[in-house]
C-alpha cells in the first residue's frame, strides 16, 4: 500500500483560503474545489483562525512555550507513574517475603 506524502499549506494559504469561505459568498465546496483541498479542511482551517486568531497554525517548527510545557509535563508524568508502579511491585514483593 502505498501512501500519500502529505501536504502542507503555509499559512498565509489557510488564512486567504478562510477570507475567501467567509466573504466571498461562494459555496465552501466550490473554494475547496479551486484550491485543491477537502472541504472538511477548510472548514477546520475557520475554526482554528476563530478559536485562536493570529495564534492559529502555528506549523511544526518550534511551538508556544505552553505546549512544549505540556510536552515535558506528560513525559514527567508518564516517567512518574512508571516510578510509582516499579515502587507498587516492590513493597508488594517485600510485604509477602515478610508476611
Amino acid at each position: 500500500m502505498v501512501r500519500e506524502k502529505r501536504t502542507t499549506f503555509p499559512k498565509s494559504f489557510k488564512q486567504e483560503a478562510v477570507r475567501l469561505l467567509e466573504h466571498s459568498g461562494r459555496p465552501a465546496a466550490e473554494i475547496a474545489r479551486e484550491l485543491g483541498i477537502r472541504r472538511n479542511q477548510l472548514y477546520k482551517w475557520q475554526e482554528q483562525m476563530r478559536a485562536k486568531g493570529a495564534d492559529s497554525f502555528p506549523g511544526s517548527g518550534r511551538q508556544s512555550e505552553e505546549s512544549e510545557q505540556l510536552r515535558r509535563l506528560k513525559r514527567e508524568n508518564a516517567q512518574l507513574r512508571e516510578e510509582r508502579d516499579i515502587l507498587k511491585k516492590a513493597a508488594a514483593y517485600f510485604a509477602k517475603e515478610l508476611g
